[in-house]
């Protein structure tokens, strides 16, 4: 066998070996700015994918495909979900400021693949979220033993 059938042979168990990304089996509720996110994310993907074929580009193809099928079954199972306005008690989509020994924080509470935390946003699957959600301003959540007061809510 020549080293060239064999380098082809390992480059192709190379691209199959690219496996799936994960699809959470949590419901998956959006914001509008998350199914933008979507949308814009797919644009993006069919853009790279063209010029990975125009370029013959085997491993890129792989992964964009990959990345294609994640993000149309995110589309494709993506529930909008937007709080009621005036809402008095912590829902998905709204925003929450908390307080903590004299620290406070403030965290939208998002879909699993736009949350963020380090720009404020938190998923809704989250301990946090989970903890917060049906409480009212002047409730306290406990998470991993500290317990944070809801000082305010808001629609963003």
């Amino acid at each position: 066998m020549s080293r060239a059938f064999t380098r082809e042979e390992d480059s192709e168990n190379a691209i199959a070996g690219v496996g799936e990304r994960p699809i959470s089996t949590h419901r998956n509720l959006v914001t509008e700015r998350g199914l933008a996110q979507i949308d814009d994310n797919l644009a993006d993907l069919r853009d790279i994918m063209a010029k990975a074929e125009r370029k013959a580009d085997r491993e890129r193809i792989a992964v964009v495909s990959r990345d294609l099928r994640y993000w149309t079954a995110r589309r494709e199972s993506a529930e909008l979900s937007v709080p009621e306005p005036g809402s008095d008690v912590v829902r998905f989509g709204m925003g929450v400021t908390l307080q903590s020994d004299g620290r406070k924080v403030h965290w939208k509470i998002v879909g699993e693949d736009e949350a963020d935390p380090a720009k404020g946003s938190i998923s809704h699957v989250s301990p946090m979220a989970v903890a917060l959600f049906g409480k009212k301003v002047g409730d306290v959540a406990s998470v991993n033993g500290k317990e944070w007061e809801i000082v305010k809510l808001s629609e963003s």
